[in-house]
């Protein structure tokens, strides 16, 4: 299991947690998905052997939010 923390600079409120929490959690392989509204940022926990960082960013930015740091 892997933990991440992906910035997202666009996230500002109740509606940006609902929409990307709701992209994130229905994923294979996401255990759990928290978005923080003060500090920009999504906590993602995932299995590796599942799913990928960039299928994690991919189902972020589909809801319309830039991920600058797609690494």
């Amino acid at each position: 299991m892997t933990t991440e923390t992906i910035a997202v600079p666009e996230i500002h409120c109740d509606h940006c947690k609902r929409s990307i929490e709701g992209a994130l959690r229905p994923i294979g392989g996401v255990a759990e998905a928290e978005v923080d509204v003060a500090a920009r940022t999504v906590k993602v926990s995932y299995d590796e052997t599942s799913v990928d960082r960039a299928e994690l960013v991919g189902a972020i930015e589909a809801q319309g939010y830039d991920v600058p740091d797609r690494g």
